[in-house]
């Protein structure tokens, strides 16, 4: 280490760098990233021999690193947000930050009235009811359907004078049970505390998230999926109807294991989709009321409709609900897509020749989710080839 106050030799040619790249950078700032992981510390050499100090010198990744933390780091800046945002733009911020980020990602689902969970092995059951109480006592419940939706679902119901002819003739739920907000709030809790979520719930929850719609022949198969395909049910589905292939325990504990045991490749390739679905979504609302507001209806209106019946559409009110949205929120969501594909890689062992052409259907998956959840596990080679 160098004698007095200045910055070592080292941590000088950070600096010089950059500030040939039109950044001003100190030896404060390069300790500060260093303490919160975002930066490795310098290469140390062994001794310079008579008295002179230590050599030291950056690893080659720094330099890269340096000029990304000077453009995008910044007073407010949580340094979580900063690895998360950096490792998506391909820096090579340190692998051990990268993975707590995603882990401080999954910290940020906090389940109304937590703290009621006293870690002393309460039933889950007496738990959900405790919580069932509090969301009615507080009124805190899901946005089912954000504004934006819901008007483009008006507009074009208006356009088109009602829905498509025939479409009750496709809904086997003669009767289907109303869902509320914070029916749907509970549900959702209920899922991430790893109870059991039955098809039936799931399909109340499809028909709760279009509201406008008087059938909904989705939902209707996602009800009946245990007697119309009564063989392959039974090797995914429990006796009460949920799904096997999800394991037992808090979905967020899931996700944190993932945090840790996806390779970087992985999860990289995830944020990518997450961002990409965000950018799809944002699109379509926009490509809808173009057509709308030129009294066209087309391609955009036709893919919107589609995807309100299925999974696309979700994504698109899930990214609706998001108006600011957040490094963690990208997280969350690339942490979620992983999950879903190793799912269904579970499904397709347990139901070889599962039909997987159904998921490139249009409005099936948003396509950045299908290209990214059919290139490994339930890939071509996995896929059952179509019939006539």
């Amino acid at each position: 280490m160098p004698f007095g106050d200045g910055p070592s030799a080292a941590d000088q040619q950070l600096i010089d760098h950059a500030s040939h790249h039109g950044f001003a950078v100190t030896a404060k700032q390069l300790a500060s990233w260093r303490r919160t992981g975002l930066l490795p510390r310098n290469v140390s050499g062994g001794g310079l021999g008579q008295g002179r100090g230590s050599s030291s010198w950056p690893p080659a990744e720094s330099f890269d690193l340096v000029v990304a933390l000077a453009r995008c780091g910044g007073r407010g800046k949580r340094p979580a947000d900063l690895a998360l945002l950096l490792f998506g733009d391909g820096l090579p911020v340190p692998e051990v930050t990268v993975r707590a980020a995603f882990r401080a990602a999954v910290d940020t689902v906090v389940i109304p009235d937590d703290e009621t969970d006293s870690g002393d092995g309460a039933d889950l059951d007496v738990r959900l009811d405790h919580l069932a109480a509090h969301l009615a006592d507080t009124g805190q419940a899901v946005t089912l359907v954000p504004a934006r939706a819901r008007r483009i679902d008006e507009r074009i119901t208006r356009a088109l004078g009602g829905p498509p002819a025939g479409l009750a003739e496709l809904d086997k739920n003669a009767a289907p049970t109303p869902l509320t907000p914070q029916d749907a709030a509970l549900t959702a809790v209920t899922a991430t505390l790893g109870s059991s979520v039955t098809l039936q719930e799931v399909g109340d929850l499809l028909r709760a998230m279009s509201p406008a719609m008087p059938a909904h022949p989705i939902a209707s198969l996602v009800e009946a999926t245990q007697e119309d395909i009564p063989d392959a049910a039974a090797k995914v589905l429990t006796d009460d109807g949920s799904l096997t292939v999800i394991p037992d325990g808090d979905v967020r504990d899931l996700l944190r294991t993932v945090a840790d045991s996806a390779s970087l490749h992985d999860l990289a390739a995830g944020w990518k989709t997450a961002l990409r679905v965000r950018e799809w979504a944002l699109d379509l609302c926009e490509r809808v009321e173009a057509e709308l507001n030129a009294g066209e209806l087309g391609e955009a209106v036709t893919e919107w409709l589609h995807g309100r019946l299925l999974l696309s559409g979700l994504s698109v009110l899930e990214v609706l609900r998001d108006r600011r949205w957040s490094p963690s929120k990208g997280a969350l969501s690339t942490l979620g897509f992983l999950l879903q594909r190793t799912m269904l890689a579970t499904i397709g062992t347990l139901v070889p020749g599962c039909q997987w052409h159904v998921l490139e259907m249009p409005g099936v998956l948003p396509p950045p989710v299908r290209d990214f959840l059919l290139t490994k596990g339930v890939g071509p080679a996995n896929r059952a080839t179509p019939g006539p």
